[in-house]
């Protein structure tokens, strides 16, 4: 994959990138995978916008990505590489040799005609999916399970990638894209590699209006309203806000742990992400 520039023949093209979609062997989503995707902005079922700055873009389907790998045993070849707009990564149309079709992750490497398969018996290949049980030392890993059998949750967006550090007792030791260390059950499937599309953190928008294209609409600072409209408004000339950073319901924000069940999910960081 590569990005393409613009001739600066106005101000926004200037400094604007996009990928070249070289990657890319098929246009058209395959339509049995597709299902609908409803928006409804940052709006709850009242109306109110409770989720602020999003709302309209472009319209979108949504691709069914198999996140679980659950079909063992039974190769698959990767039929094409396709764009899915609901994700910063490729996806992977793989045929499975029941004549199945399923979507996934696309991972670095993986080009069509490869062969790949899911279970505690596949080969150690990029691509394939596996428990940490079976997985070497070492081994940079990928679409990674919280909980087994749920489906991958970690390590998803483009370019992401996790490292299997050791395995004790019934856990392992995951270090992740963040740099945090944490303990997955060895039961926990992941799938070997890591995601494709390397090149979207050098992506430049270039413009405000692509950001509407993508559905992220103006931000507007709190201190910037008045009163009647968020707590931080108001004040006679350019005010600090005067309190402590909040949302526009009052409460904390910007520091402020919401974090619950601690005990839960904290006893399994072995490192945090920071010092």
């Amino acid at each position: 994959m590569a990005l393409k520039k613009f001739k600066p023949t106005t101000p926004s093209l200037r400094f604007m990138t996009v990928s070249d979609f070289s990657e890319l062997t098929k246009k058209e989503p395959e339509k049995s995978l597709l299902r609908p995707l409803r928006r409804g902005g940052g709006r709850n079922n009242l109306g109110h916008v409770t989720v602020w700055h999003r709302g309209g873009g472009h319209k979108r389907r949504y691709r069914m990505v198999d996140f679980l790998r659950a079909k063992h045993g039974i190769p698959a070849r990767v039929s094409a590489i396709e764009y899915d707009p609901n994700r910063s990564s490729r996806i992977a149309l793989l045929v499975y040799a029941d004549g199945e079709k399923r979507y996934i992750l696309a991972p670095d490497g993986v080009k069509v005609g490869d062969s790949l398969m899911a279970g505690p018996t596949a080969e150690v290949r990029d691509g394939n999916s596996m428990p940490l049980r079976g997985v070497p030392l070492g081994t940079t890993i990928h679409n990674l399970e919280l909980v087994p059998g749920k489906g991958g949750q970690v390590a998803r967006s483009a370019g992401a990638e996790c490292q299997l550090m050791a395995k004790e007792g019934k856990f392992a030791h995951v270090k992740l894209p963040s740099g945090e260390v944490r303990m997955f059950d060895l039961d926990c499937y992941c799938t070997l590699g890591k995601v494709g599309n390397l090149d979207h953190e050098n992506v430049v928008i270039g413009k405000a209006g692509r950001k509407r294209w993508m559905g992220k609409r103006p931000i507007t600072r709190g201190v910037a309203m008045n009163p009647v409209d968020h707590p931080m408004g108001g004040g006679e000339g350019r005010s600090s806000g005067g309190r402590h950073p909040c949302t526009p319901w009052g409460k904390p924000t910007k520091g402020y742990k919401t974090r619950r069940r601690k005990k839960s999910s904290d006893r399994l960081i072995v490192r945090r992400r920071t010092k």
